[in-house]
């Protein structure tokens, strides 16, 4: 078949990609690309895009659904980045995350090891705890609050989104009027003029404390009186309005300086039976009830007893090492983020740890001083960001000779990458638990156990 743009081709879904599209093969061996489409689904597709192993198509029409269709309960879905998975059956989206770990770490990393089912979610909508809105206009110069398109900077406008919390909407709607009434300019990515960019918010699931922040091209907005009275009138459980300044050209959202229009700089929550403080800069997983679904899952992992010595990586604001810190001798948590070495310090404190000590570095530059310092981990946490961890930090941290490390990784490939690293430091993977912290998103959460052989 010489496959050729605008064609019409029937096709049977088999297996599905790490960002949610279903990929058929051709009858000679072509894998096509189908966003929106559904393991077991029988189609018509119209090829967009032609490489010479593989291409992308869009549904024409479904000749026969797949058992796990359901129907999409987003009237966004098919345009916002958001939610992939909005079209199948959680069953389906669960087996679909399960199969990418696995196939991750046996494939990428070549390892042979135990997987435990993925931990699923008891709520697969509403669970968010925090939202970033880019606020921007369209072609007309209508006002767009919203979620960005498909790999792409196009805000698709949004009046509800059924993964956040039903007030995080009510903030919208404030801000909406907000921007009605005073005319405050928006943010242009392209000339870089204008003013409000984005709307963030943070919620407490436990404490039900509200952050909203606003990221500007400056340092305010207009009438930010009537701002704050519009929230408050509105939102009893408001506790923080934050004005954050980013005059970068840049796709990063918050910049460097905040500024406490109302209330506190912080909200609190609790996770594990503790209390974190969080503020704009902090990390905090985005649903809590899963959160300590995996915190405890890696509590287990790490099995620590009472005269081990705890280093934790890319540590934040201390929660991972803070929620094991009453099984250990000493608890040494790492972060580059200076605001969250503050905060990480003061979560301990107002927890009544005491056997806890924090440090502002890199994780490899730290490993390397805390060796130099004579420092023997038994057990090392690690929750490093997409990239992972790497070659260098992993042998470095091999050198240390802990006993066990456990690795949280919100990224499959990254994850499978550093395991083979360490099995070939003299390290074995016991076992690999995914974990659906991000459920109708492509994204799946996993936490490993790696032991000293």
């Amino acid at each position: 078949m010489n496959l050729k743009k605008n064609d019409i081709i029937k096709l049977y879904i088999s297996s599905a990609t790490a960002e949610g599209s279903g990929v058929g093969k051709t009858e000679d061996g072509i894998a096509v690309f189908v966003p929106n489409s559904a393991i077991g689904d029988e189609l018509s597709v119209r090829i967009l895009k032609v490489k010479k192993t593989y291409a992308f198509g869009k549904i024409e029409d479904i000749i026969a659904p797949s058992p796990a269709r359901i129907e999409p309960d987003c009237p966004y879905f098919s345009k916002c980045g958001g939610c992939v998975w909005r079209h199948i059956s959680y069953d389906e989206e669960c087996k679909i995350k399960q199969q990418r770990v696995e196939d991750a770490v046996t494939r990428i990393g070549g390892i042979s090891t135990n997987f435990k089912p993925i931990i699923r979610s008891e709520q697969t909508d509403r669970y968010r705890n925090k939202a970033q809105f880019p606020i921007g206009t369209d072609s007309n110069n209508n006002l767009q609050i919203g979620f960005y398109a498909f790999h792409s900077h196009r805000i698709i406008d949004c009046d509800d989104c059924i993964l956040q919390p039903e007030i995080f909407t009510k903030v919208m709607q404030i801000t909406r009027k907000f921007i009605e009434i005073t005319g405050n300019d928006i943010y242009d990515e392209q000339t870089g003029k204008g003013r409000l960019r984005h709307l963030y918010i943070r919620m407490g699931e436990v404490t039900n404390e509200l952050m909203v922040c606003y990221v500007v091209n400056g340092n305010g907005l207009k009438q930010e009186d009537m701002l704050v009275k519009m929230l408050k009138d509105e939102l009893p459980n408001l506790k923080s309005v934050i004005i954050n300044s980013n005059r970068e050209k840049t796709n990063v959202i918050l910049g460097s300086k905040n500024r406490t229009a109302y209330g506190a700089d912080y909200i609190t929550d609790e996770l594990c039976g503790l209390k974190f403080k969080i503020s704009p800069f902090s990390f905090w997983q985005v649903n809590r009830k899963q959160a300590e679904k995996l915190y405890n899952k890696a509590k287990e992992y790490a099995n620590l007893q009472s005269d081990e010595i705890l280093l934790d990586l890319y540590c934040g604001t201390g929660t991972i090492g803070l929620t094991m810190a009453n099984c250990c001798k000493t608890l040494v948590g790492v972060e580059i983020i200076e605001d969250a070495i503050k905060d990480a310090n003061e979560n301990a404190k107002n927890n009544g740890i005491t056997n806890a000590r924090f440090i502002c570095s890199d994780a490899p530059k730290a490993v390397a001083e805390l060796a130099k310092e004579g420092l023997k981990p038994d057990v090392v946490i690690l929750d490093p960001p997409r990239k992972g961890c790497g070659e260098e930090l992993v042998k470095t941290i091999s050198q240390m000779q802990p006993k066990r490390v456990v690795y949280v990784s919100c990224d499959p490939a990254t994850l499978a990458r550093d395991l083979k690293y360490f099995e070939e430091q003299g390290y074995k993977t016991n076992e690999v638990t995914p974990c659906d912290m991000f459920s109708r998103t492509a994204h799946v959460e996993s936490v490993a156990l790696i032991t000293r052989v």
